[in-house]
């Protein structure tokens, strides 16, 4: 595959979930995503309504985290809160699923929230991305997780929430890029933090990496491969 240095920066959502982040905080995420013309600030739901201010005549998107990060709450209060956000502004969602129920092998009760998430973005033409939090999970989950997606079929899949003891692998990404279906993206989440690990993502099958470092990685990638003219970089 060959990408533009612009395709590259549009691949990443720019990324501050943490429990402090204060309205200034917001302000500077959004100011540095239309600079680089990133694909989404990744923001936790309470931002959302600012963050569509923040944003509005961009074409960065406004991503909402739901249940974010543990996962451990209701169908109905995901769905609650997914409308909540879509309301106050948010254009795409990325849910924790629950993984507690994953454990216990409790399949329809994932299937059921996932279509229930899925079907109110579907209805508001928003972009959804079910997180599995794969620290935590066998490889048979995993797999299992990816075939329900291919039921449900969310516009994305998404290795991890950043939060957990460990992030997203190469390894991961290309297990889920092989179970789910073409239709199905795969993002990358947690830990990703220079380029040769964002383009490890991408090489594996991701089309998308939620990072804080984005910036970091955008300006070492151009020093690296765009700094004599080159158009494209190959991976």
């Amino acid at each position: 595959m060959k990408y533009t240095l612009p395709e590259l920066s549009r691949m990443i959502d720019h990324t501050n979930l943490k429990t402090d982040a204060k309205v200034a905080d917001m302000e500077k995420l959004c100011s540095e995503a239309k600079m680089y013309n990133f694909a989404m600030v990744a923001i936790n739901q309470v931002q959302s309504a600012n963050c569509a201010r923040l944003l509005k005549g961009s074409d960065v998107e406004v991503g909402a985290a739901i249940a974010f990060p543990l996962g451990q709450t209701s169908i109905e209060s995901k769905i609650f809160e997914t409308a909540n956000a879509l309301e106050n502004g948010a254009t795409e969602i990325d849910y924790v699923i629950h993984v507690g129920m994953v454990k216990d092998g409790n399949w329809d009760y994932i299937k059921k929230e996932m279509q229930g998430i899925v079907d109110i973005c579907k209805k508001n033409n928003v972009i959804s991305k079910v997180i599995f939090e794969n620290h935590y999970l066998t490889t048979e989950e995993k797999i299992k997780l990816c075939e329900i997606a291919n039921e449900v079929k969310p516009d994305f899949i998404k290795t991890s929430t950043g939060m957990a003891p460990t992030g997203a692998t190469e390894q991961d990404i290309a297990l889920m890029r092989k179970h789910a279906n073409d239709e199905i993206q795969v993002k990358a989440s947690g830990g990703v933090r220079n380029a040769d690990l964002f383009l490890a993502m991408l090489k594996n099958g991701a089309t998308r990496v939620g990072t804080s470092s984005g910036i970091s990685i955008i300006n070492e990638i151009k020093e690296r491969y765009f700094n004599d003219n080159q158009e494209f970089l190959e991976l």
